[in-house]
This record gives C-alpha cells, sequence and structure tokens, in this order.
C-alpha cells in the first residue's frame, strides 16, 4: 500500500445526487425518507430543515453510509455508493455531540484520522498543524477536551473532520449545545470555512434561524417528503404550502378566494376580506385557497384609509427592537409586528390593515 502523503492531490468537493432514495426500517410499512430526489451541488452548502422525526437526520446518515438505502441510488461524484460502507465513501461527519477523544489533546484528536488512514508521521503533523492555524487552535493543541469551551470543542470536531479533505461534509444538529449568543458566532464560521475552502456541505438543523443565515439552499423536509427547496430568501419570501410557511418563520396564513391564477407574466388576483390583491402566481387549481402574510409586511394605518382593513389592537407588547401586536380583523386575528417602537399603538385602538405588492403570498395548499 502506498503511504500517503502531505503532497497527495486533493480529489476536490463532490456533487451528492440522491434518486428516488427511499429508507425503510425493518418491515414497518412507514418510510423514513420516501422516494426522495436531491442534488447538492458541489462546494456549496445545503442545508436539510424540518421537525424532529421528518427524515432529515435519516437522509444525512445514509449520505454517510451509517444507514443504508431500501431502495433507490446515492452517487457521490460520479461514483454510485449506495452499496458502499462508510468507511469508502469519503466523507466526514460532524457529530451534535462532538464526539472528541477525552483522552487524547486537541492535536491527537484531529491527527486520529490521518493516523488511521496510513498517513505518513511528518504528513500528519504537517497537516494537523495547518488546520489548526487555519481554524485558530494552534495554542491550544496541548489541551485536552474537558480544558476547552464548547465553541472550541466545535471547532476541534471540524478540524478533525476537514483534516481529511472530504468530498463532502456533514453537520449533524452542530450548534445545539451551544448558548444563543455562541450559535450565531459558530455558525458563522463555519459558513466562512465552508466559502473560503469550497467544501460541499451538508447541513442537518431544525433551527430556522440557523438554516437562513448559513445556506445556499434549504431543503425543508415533513413526513419523509421534501416540502420545498430554495435559496433562504425563496423560502421565506415565497412559500410554496401552509406548512412551509408556517415552519420558516412567522406567517398569518389566511382563507381567499382565487380570482385568477396568474401567469409567468401576470400576477394572480386573490380577495381578502373584500379586498382585491395581486400576488404570486401559484400551482393549483381550487379557487377557495390560502395565502400567507409575514407579520412585518401588514401595516396598520390610520383608521378609514383607503384599500384598507378596519381592526382592532387586542394586545400591544414592547420586545426590544420592535412592537408585537395582536389585531382583531375581519380575517381573524393577525400576529403583526413594527419597528416604530417611539410611537406604540395602544390596545383598543382602532386601525386600518394596508397589504401591499409581495405582502400577500398565494399558496398551493
Amino acid at each position: 500500500m502506498n503511504t500517503p502523503t502531505s503532497t497527495d492531490a486533493r480529489k476536490g468537493p463532490a456533487r451528492v445526487l440522491f434518486d428516488k432514495v427511499t429508507k425503510r426500517y425493518g418491515a414497518s410499512p412507514v418510510a423514513a425518507v420516501d422516494q426522495v430526489s436531491l442534488d447538492f451541488p458541489a462546494g456549496k452548502l445545503v442545508t436539510l430543515l424540518g421537525p424532529s422525526g421528518c427524515g432529515k437526520t435519516t437522509t444525512l446518515r445514509m449520505i454517510a453510509g451509517l444507514e443504508m438505502a431500501t431502495s433507490g441510488r446515492i452517487l457521490i461524484g460520479d461514483e454510485d455508493v449506495t452499496k458502499l460502507p462508510a468507511t469508502a465513501r469519503d466523507v466526514s461527519m460532524v457529530f451534535q455531540s462532538y464526539a472528541l477523544f477525552p483522552h487524547m489533546s486537541v492535536m491527537e484528536n484531529v491527527s486520529y484520522g490521518l493516523k488511521m488512514s496510513g498517513f505518513a508521521k511528518g504528513a500528519i503533523a504537517s497537516k494537523a498543524n495547518d488546520v489548526l492555524k487555519q481554524l485558530g487552535l494552534d495554542k491550544l493543541a496541548a489541551r485536552y477536551p474537558n480544558e476547552l469551551s464548547g465553541g472550541q470543542q466545535q471547532r476541534v470536531a471540524v478540524a478533525r473532520a476537514i483534516v481529511l479533505e472530504p468530498r463532502v461534509l456533514l453537520f449533524d444538529e452542530p450548534l445545539s449545545n451551544l448558548d444563543a449568543k455562541l450559535r450565531r458566532y459558530v455558525r458563522q464560521e463555519i459558513r466562512d470555512l465552508q466559502q473560503a475552502l469550497g467544501l460541499t456541505v451538508v447541513y442537518v438543523t431544525h433551527d430556522q434561524e440557523e438554516a437562513l443565515a448559513v445556506s445556499d439552499t434549504i431543503v425543508v423536509m415533513n413526513n419523509a417528503v421534501i416540502a420545498q427547496t430554495g435559496t433562504p430568501r425563496e423560502l421565506h419570501d415565497l412559500p410554496q404550502t401552509r406548512f412551509v410557511a408556517d415552519f420558516i418563520g412567522e406567517a398569518n396564513v389566511l382563507p381567499c378566494e382565487v380570482v385568477s391564477n396568474g401567469t409567468r407574466e401576470q400576477p394572480a388576483v386573490v380577495k381578502l376580506g373584500g379586498l382585491s390583491l395581486h400576488t404570486n402566481a401559484c400551482e393549483g387549481t381550487a379557487t377557495k385557497r390560502h395565502v400567507a402574510v409575514r407579520p412585518n409586511r401588514v401595516t396598520l394605518q390610520a383608521a378609514g384609509s383607503p384599500n384598507t382593513l378596519e381592526a382592532t389592537i387586542a394586545k400591544a407588547t414592547y420586545v426590544g427592537e420592535q412592537m408585537e401586536y395582536i389585531v382583531q380583523s375581519p380575517l381573524g386575528d393577525l400576529f403583526v409586528t413594527s419597528t416604530d417602537t417611539d410611537n406604540p399603538i395602544s390596545a383598543g385602538s382602532t386601525v386600518a390593515l394596508g397589504f401591499g405588492v409581495g405582502d400577500v403570498v398565494l399558496l398551493r395548499d
């Protein structure tokens, strides 16, 4: 066997392809992942997002080879890896628990995979030192995991994964053990590292804000299938279903009557509480549908304003950077936010609800 050296050519990040992949456990009639087809582009960060039990972690583990697909194909680059074990897939995973060896120093943890892969001693030291410097861990090389903060442990886990220069890097809920402030810092570190190295990253989380912050593309999963795929802005601004609208951030989901479904060139027209509004074209033929309206896209105007709906402020809450209102209207109770904290509207006040172009999103179901 040829001993790897630090000068071995890196194969580079790889595309991952799922072709009608299904995973069932035993004789269960319910699939954990059901006929999923996905394309994870090389050099991009794709997040699998969804509630517990939706199939996102099972999908990640099938990429890693820790679970085997019941049917369908999985390709990494041009290679069909569907039946290959984890050790033959050239992927690395950062686990939720970090899975650091407590009896090994930072340097030993990062070097471990290189030793197991048969790298020469000099190459191991060189590659490990390079990665530790890259992640700002070189001064912590002699410390043990119990001497590190949560954020430092996370970086060691990432260093141990990328030192092997995998074609695909996998993250399984990597920030769940960190406090809110540290999560924001570490997620940006992960994003910066992915972009700097051009890594193919598949990232699993149930945290919507985290997914919006780090991703090139988000795959929303629900009940073992894909609910919607798109960029963070597409999913936030143009959700296609009630589930996605409600899961990605806050949304008021309201019944409407579709007057015109619209086309690529022409907007759709809906009636909402007596108002006729232009909105996005969307698949579906039913006339009784729903729209989604983000809380910050409802404008609170003076009572009697034209093309508005009269409503009453039921509750007003100051939360620092914005006001939060519960508004009673002909459409039902709406959640509305406003950045105008200097002029709050008191509970019991009569207001007018206004909706501008792009504020109301027509849903498929």
